[in-house]
């Protein structure tokens, strides 16, 4: 079963999406972003990471990032999949940050900035030996750069 079979069989509740549980616990499959502009989202995701959507509906736009799926959801159906909790407003701050591994911190942020992302912080050198810079997405999602 793909990814876009699976996420349809959970939206129904149907007990088939076991079939997309292999082991636990298993690689982080996938990690579901909420926002509340999800055509902005997808022209940054295109844009900044130029990756292809690997699938789309209505409610959501999903990037494959190595093996891991970003599936960037509607604010407004978020509570449909996480309820009873609450989806924490935009405004709230950031409580985690992806990280993806470049070969060249310096390089890749003079490549962000031509199109037309502001860096958060870095590149910079940090204690523990790794050089990094940051960024956010429209939806306000932190993205780090390390090497």
């Amino acid at each position: 079963m793909d990814w876009g079979e699976c996420v349809h069989q959970m939206r129904r509740g149907s007990t088939a999406y076991t079939a997309c549980v292999t082991s636990w616990p298993g690689p982080i499959h996938a990690i579901t972003l909420f926002a509340e502009d999800l055509e902005a989202m997808k022209r940054f995701y295109l844009q900044v990471f130029e990756l292809p959507v690997h699938f789309e509906d209505a409610n959501s736009v999903v990037f494959k990032f190595g093996g891991t799926l970003i599936n960037i959801l509607k604010a407004a159906e978020a509570p449909g999949l996480i309820g009873p909790a609450v989806v924490a407003d935009p405004e709230s701050g950031s409580r985690f940050q992806l990280t993806l591994v470049v070969d060249d911190v310096d390089d890749l942020c003079e490549r962000l900035a031509e199109r037309g992302v502001t860096l958060l912080n870095g590149p910079m050198d940090r204690p523990w030996g790794a050089r990094t810079a940051s960024f956010s997405d429209p939806a306000g999602h932190i993205w780090e750069v390390a090497r």
